[in-house]
């Protein structure tokens, strides 16, 4: 199983990553103690790492239902989805199990895994992938969508355990526009669903082997280079990639976000925003906030800055402002819906 599509994630966030992989150790140190809670709910929410993802959820998806949430620290929709998440999964009392993998944490599996947005949830029966959603959905949203996870178990031949009766969510018509509602839609649509929809078909990077599949060789110097801190040595990457595929929009995301961070780097983070306060119509000065506050995680904010000068500013300032807020959107994946509503806005400021 190849990424069709690669995002460093939280790569623009060096903090982040170096915060990822102690989570990452701490996970692993937990799951090693004999009779150790497997997560914040105990035996029925795990943390799932690259070295445990094909005992703790492609086996044990053979007997259990397995839904996979894939989060990261920076994520603030992830923040509102987990929780719920969790507390249908003690709801539940066994009949499925949680598994937590951070994606920063385990760059290999998201990448194996084609994760392009985050909150990415997906579930898992009998070593296939089924229809999952992005982003956080509201509570009975979510539940309709587990109890339509749990009836195709049956229909699998799976024995559930007892726990909170979810067949009336199963039997209801998902309303129209649920992400994941409708067969062949969501986060495994094309890749984790039969064709139609109708039930989960084999996906080749969760059969049982040795461990995941390595990301291509571009991909995965890039992401070295990035864990040991050479930022010169992940742009090398991705420039050697873009020279024999020029068209490579996975290697063009990539260089974009190494020079995100390096731009980042040279800012004095305090002079930056103080410049920014002080002068609002200084579209360089926005700039270098906006830059500061997407390599943080905080897009949103991002965005808004630059989309209050677009509304302010007119002519070359204008267009100075649009074009560097449109280099951001590349930085993220399409179907962002940060990215989506800010492309709206910018739309109805310019037309």
């Amino acid at each position: 199983m190849q990424p069709r599509d690669f995002s460093l994630y939280g790569a623009v966030d060096l903090g982040a990553r170096q915060a990822a992989a102690q989570r990452r150790q701490q996970a692993a140190q937990s799951q090693s103690q004999p009779g150790g809670p497997a997560g914040s709910n105990g035996e029925f929410v795990i943390e799932v790492t690259e070295e445990t993802f094909n005992t703790d959820v492609v086996e044990r998806s053979r007997t259990t239902p397995v839904i996979m949430d894939l989060w990261a620290e920076w994520c603030g929709p992830c923040k509102q989805l987990s929780p719920v998440l969790e507390r249908l999964a003690a709801e539940a009392g066994g009949q499925w199990i949680l598994a937590k993998v951070d994606v920063d944490a385990n760059p290999q599996l998201s990448a194996a895994l084609q994760v392009q947005s985050i909150p990415m949830v997906v579930a898992v029966l009998g070593g296939q992938l089924v229809d999952g959603f992005l982003g956080a959905m509201p509570e009975a949203q979510v539940r309709q969508w587990i109890g339509q996870v749990l009836a195709v178990a049956e229909k699998m031949g799976m024995q559930l355990a007892d726990g909170a009766d979810d067949e009336d969510a199963a039997d209801e018509e998902a309303p129209a526009g649920v992400p994941g509602a409708a067969a062949g839609s969501g986060a495994a649509a094309g890749r984790g669903a039969a064709p139609g929809g109708r039930g989960p078909r084999a996906a080749g990077g969760f059969a049982p082997g040795p461990g995941v599949p390595p990301m291509p060789p571009a991909y995965a110097e890039a992401r070295a280079a990035m864990e040991r801190g050479d930022l010169d040595g992940a742009a090398k990457a991705f420039e050697q990639e873009l020279a024999v595929n020029p068209g490579d929009p996975v290697a063009k995301t990539g260089l974009a976000q190494v020079n995100l961070i390096r731009r980042v780097s040279s800012y004095d983070q305090a002079k930056a925003r103080r410049d920014a306060a002080e002068h609002p119509g200084d579209v360089a000065a926005q700039a270098r906030v906006a830059d500061i506050d997407l390599a943080s995680g905080r897009a949103e904010e991002a965005f808004n800055r630059l989309l209050g000068v677009v509304r302010r500013t007119s002519g070359e300032e204008r267009d100075q402002a649009r074009a560097h807020l449109v280099s951001l959107f590349d930085l993220l994946p399409p179907n962002d819906p940060q990215v989506k509503k800010a492309r709206s806005t910018l739309s109805s400021l310019l037309f």
